[in-house]
């Protein structure tokens, strides 16, 4: 838009690059009027040299400054709607790709990791947790006839903790590995380092010594062992890598691991694991709010993912709250953000009764009364950005 402006003044009046770029910058100008106008007298010399003039140079001064007054938000929306309309473009028929791209992005944008999966997952797609023989350093994909379209998302080495970019592509240059101490040797990967990968399950590509998949606390017991072994050390001297026969991790415990190691649990949000509880209370998910009636009254819970206060929202605050099904808009006055303040900043997971408020399609829940819930895991909610 502007450049075509742009353009238009060096075609019909003679601008140079530098008077255009002036012109530019004119429109950008919160007092474009007065700067358009200054450079009125400029135009109409360099139409008359280029014969145009009367009623034909009035009307495209007069277009021009007209577009100054409008073409700077104009350009910016058409270029946010192109984005839009790609990305959605994207999302709708590929998804695994489109959530790929984003978890590579990071950190970026108002959705944290887990949100974006917990969203991909809703739509069909498959994620993985890393793999140290399977995973490159950054989210792939990769064929699962389980997932939608059949392409699912691997999860990145770079997404797990302690584990930075430098070290993530010298690990997926190194592969594969045909166990934790082989790989230790060749990496000269840290305890810390281990026991992240233990934790989110990279290690699960080595088996035990019963021939399994070997499995989280088992890694975790060899990992303190295997830390020990390094290039000048003999190979295989290490003891206590196997571990004895113990119990293996709950779907709640490994999606606390993950959280902690990834900050993404692909196959469990925390709300799943006291639905049970929640259903006794009343909780009403966020899938199920849209059968409720506008102007009712509910009970809904969730992990805080955003806190907001705009400038212009005259003190209002709008949180966000995610459980399995979905993301629940909570509004919250100032009075009741006053009212609740310690639990509304502080607590992970809120319970938050309130009354449903549908308007063109948007369902929110004008905040009433806001308790903490207790839930597993530890997810970090992007507050006031």
């Amino acid at each position: 838009f502007q450049e075509q402006l742009m353009q238009m003044a060096i075609d019909v009046a003679g601008f140079t690059a530098a008077e255009a770029d002036q012109l530019r910058q004119a429109m950008g100008s919160k007092r474009s009027r007065q700067r358009m106008e200054r450079l009125r007298e400029r135009l109409y010399e360099g139409m008359t040299e280029r014969g145009i003039t009367g009623e034909i140079a009035d009307r495209i001064f007069e277009k021009m400054a007209a577009f100054a007054n409008f073409g700077f938000p104009e350009s910016h929306s058409v270029s946010f709607a192109y984005l839009v309309y790609a990305s959605s473009w994207i999302k709708l028929h590929e998804p695994a790709a489109f959530c790929a791209a984003l978890l590579n992005a990071q950190p970026m944008g108002f959705y944290s990791p887990h949100t974006l999966v917990q969203d991909a997952r809703r739509h069909g797609v498959v994620v993985h947790t890393p793999d140290l023989n399977a995973s490159e350093a950054a989210a792939t994909l990769e064929p699962c006839e389980e997932s939608h379209h059949g392409v699912a998302v691997r999860l990145g080495l770079g997404s797990v903790r302690h584990i930075g970019t430098d070290l993530a592509d010298a690990i997926a240059a190194g592969r594969p590995y045909t166990d934790m101490e082989d790989f230790t040797r060749r990496t000269g990967a840290t305890l810390p380092v281990l026991e992240a990968l233990a934790t989110a399950g990279a290690f699960g590509c080595f088996e035990d010594v019963a021939g399994h998949a070997l499995a989280r606390r088992s890694a975790l017991w060899a990992a303190g062992a295997v830390a020990q072994s390094r290039p000048e050390r003999l190979s295989g001297v290490v003891v206590g890598v196997d571990a004895p026969s113990l119990p293996g991790m709950s779907l709640a415990e490994e999606a606390n691991a993950d959280l902690w190691a990834t900050g993404v649990s692909p196959d469990g949000h925390p709300t799943r694991f006291v639905r049970p509880h929640l259903d006794e209370l009343g909780v009403v998910t966020a899938a199920g709010l849209v059968d409720v009636d506008h102007g009712s009254r509910v009970l809904v819970g969730g992990v805080v993912t955003h806190r907001q206060r705009p400038a212009t929202a005259s003190g209002t605050t709008f949180l966000n709250l995610e459980d399995e099904t979905g993301l629940v808009n909570v509004i919250c006055s100032k009075g009741c953000w006053a009212r609740y303040r310690r639990v509304a900043r502080g607590a992970p997971a809120l319970l938050i009764r309130g009354r449903v408020e549908k308007v063109e399609g948007v369902i929110n829940v004008v905040a009433e009364k806001l308790e903490a819930m207790p839930v597993g895991g530890s997810l970090r909610s992007r507050d006031f950005r």
